[in-house]
């Protein structure tokens, strides 16, 4: 069987489930999957050559994750303008031409509120950080016809960008504005996409005591999973999106962008990466 090998370039990424997510789709999907972690940094290398190592040594594709979904923009063509408007992106397949470049943040976040919530509507949301994971967060908002998006970010400027980026999606039938904490109080959502609560980034986005009551909340770190902004989200009594969940679907529709194999027993996929978190699958 031949080896198809994969990976993620990313910053703080040691301690990613990826690997072990391909792995396990590989083995239900009858593939053997290598799935290895490049850290720019750490290999010395800028984000650009560490791309291009990866492409000339053959790898069927990477995914891309923190700080570099925006940059990877340059390097892909993207034939989907909803991607293009998206501004970032998480997964490249490479081929003989062009890499290929796909953002399956945005039908993961999709795909896992629709499997939390069903048909609720996200209603009013703000939503804490404009970067990568932001974007791809607030257009799948977007597309489950959310009322309203408040964008919250230290630099108004990106949070500006994005607004305007939303306009097209938006087509009169949600509001979309540059917010502040101050809206949290009205929100029938939030979401953390920042790294706040990451491993290396401790804290929340989210002032203690400001958490609206008994909405939803979702959370896009999942590196640890209990972070302190679930720990407010619960104690306001909001359902709450884990971000794991945000990374099982994305990597289930990367897998199939990098292989064209489809995963159907996610159930089997889901205990299978719980057996191996706990030491019990080899």
């Amino acid at each position: 069987m031949a080896q198809v090998r994969l990976g993620l370039i990313g910053d703080n990424i040691r301690a990613s489930r990826a690997p072990a997510l391909h792995r396990l789709c590989g083995r239900l999907a009858g593939l053997d999957i290598r799935y290895d972690l490049f850290i720019p940094p750490s290999l010395g290398m800028s984000f650009d050559e560490t791309f291009d190592k990866l492409r000339s040594d053959g790898l069927a594709g990477t995914n891309i994750t923190l700080p570099y979904k925006e940059q990877a923009i340059a390097r892909v063509q993207i034939d989907d303008p909803a991607i293009s408007r998206i501004g970032a992106i998480n997964t490249v397949r490479f081929g003989p031409n062009d890499p290929q470049g796909f953002n399956t943040d945005y039908s993961g976040f999709i795909s896992a509120y629709r499997n939390a919530f069903g048909d609720m509507p996200p209603g009013r949301v703000v939503m804490i950080g404009a970067g990568g994971v932001g974007k791809a967060v607030a257009f799948g908002l977007a597309a489950l016809q959310a009322s309203e998006i408040c964008i919250v970010d230290t630099d108004a400027h990106k949070a500006a960008s994005l607004v305007r980026s939303l306009e097209l999606p938006a087509s009169g039938r949600m509001r979309v504005r540059v917010g502040g904490l101050d809206d949290l109080g009205t929100a029938d959502g939030v979401i953390n996409c920042t790294p706040l609560g990451m491993v290396g980034y401790p804290g929340s986005p989210v002032p203690d005591g400001a958490f609206p009551n008994n909405g939803w909340a979702f959370d896009a770190v999942y590196t640890p999973m209990d972070t302190p902004f679930r720990a407010q989200a619960l104690a306001a009594g909001a359902q709450f999106l884990s971000g794991y969940e945000l990374f099982f679907y994305q990597g289930v529709h990367a897998f199939k962008i990098f292989t064209g194999a489809e995963v159907e027993d996610l159930a089997a996929l889901r205990a299978m990466l719980q057996a191996e978190a706990e030491g019990a699958l080899k």
